[in-house]
C-alpha cells in the first residue's frame, strides 16, 4: 500500500486513468518491496544498538576510559559485594532514564534539557534507594549516601545527553545497559581486588590461604586509588601495544 500511495501522489495529473489502471500491479508488488525494504532497516538498528552496547561495555567503560562515576568507584569498592548493589542500581537508574528521556526527546528544549534530565534520574533513583531500604537495609546502610548521590552522576547525565536525548528508545535502553554493565564490571574488578588483598576473600568468602597477611591499606581510601591507579595503567599500556601493533 505505501508504493501505491508513492505512486499515486508523483503521478502528474494527466496520468489518472493510468494510475487506476496500474494499481493492482501496483498493490500487488508493493508489498515485498516493502518487506525487503524494511529488512535492512531493521537489522541496521539492530546492529547500532548492538555497537551501542559493546562500545559502552569495554571500548568507553565509563571507569577506565571516560573516569566517569569516579565517587562511587572509589568509595564502595572495599568489598564485592557493596560493589555489586551499586552497580545494579546504577544499571537500572541509567537505562530507565535513558528510555524515558528517549521517549520525550522531541519535547524537550536546549535551557531547560539538563534540569529534565536530573529530574528523571532522581525519579529512579529514589525508586532504587526506597526499594534498597525496604528489602536490603543492611546493605543501603553500607552504601550510605552513594546511593543517592546517583542523581547527579555524570556517567548517567552523560549517556541522557549524547544517546538518549537523541536516538529511538531500544537504541538507548542498549546503550543503558551497556553502560551499566560496564559501570558494574569494573567496580566489580576493582573490590576483588582490594577485598582479596585486605580479607583474603571474595564476596564472603575465604580464599587466600590462612597465613596471608591482610593489606590494610586496602580498606582505606588510598587503597582505591592505589589499585584504580594500577588498573588504569595496564589499561592503558595494553591499549597502547594494541594501537602500535595496528599501525605496524
Amino acid at each position: 500500500m505505501i508504493g501505491l500511495f508513492s505512486r499515486l501522489l508523483t503521478r502528474s495529473p494527466g496520468e489518472g486513468g493510468g494510475a487506476t489502471a496500474d494499481a493492482p500491479a501496483a498493490a500487488g508488488s508493493s508489498a515485498p518491496d516493502g518487506a525487503s525494504a524494511g529488512v535492512p532497516v531493521a537489522a541496521r538498528r539492530q546492529s547500532e544498538a548492538l555497537s551501542y552496547f559493546i562500545k559502552d561495555l569495554w571500548e568507553e567503560n565509563p571507569v577506565f576510559r571516560g573516569l566517569l562515576g569516579m565517587c562511587p568507584t572509589l568509595a564502595v569498592t572495599a568489598a564485592v559485594k557493596p560493589a555489586l548493589t551499586m552497580g545494579l542500581a546504577a544499571t537500572f537508574v541509567i537505562v530507565c532514564s535513558n528510555a524515558l528521556v528517549s521517549l520525550m526527546r522531541n519535547a524537550l528544549t536546549p535551557h531547560l534539557r539538563i534540569l529534565m534530565f536530573t529530574l528523571t534520574i532522581s525519579v529512579f533513583v529514589t525508586i532504587a534507594d526506597l526499594f534498597l531500604k525496604a528489602f536490603m537495609p543492611e546493605m543501603s546502610e553500607v552504601l550510605g549516601p552513594y546511593v543517592p548521590l546517583i542523581i547527579v552522576n555524570c556517567m548517567i547525565i552523560a549517556r541522557a545527553e549524547s544517546c538518549a536525548s537523541k536516538k529511538g528508545v531500544v537504541i538507548s535502553i542498549f546503550d543503558g545497559l551497556g553502560t551499566g554493565f560496564g559501570f558494574t564490571l569494573a567496580i566489580i574488578m576493582l573490590a576483588t581486588i582490594r577485598e582479596l588483598l585486605a580479607d583474603g576473600a571474595w564476596f564472603g568468602f575465604r580464599i587466600l590461604p590462612d597465613w596471608w597477611v591482610p593489606w590494610t591499606v586496602m580498606k582505606l581510601p588510598a587503597g582505591a586509588f592505589l589499585t584504580l591507579g594500577f588498573m588504569l595503567a595496564v589499561i592503558i599500556h595494553l591499549h597502547a601495544r594494541k594501537q602500535a601493533k595496528q599501525a605496524a
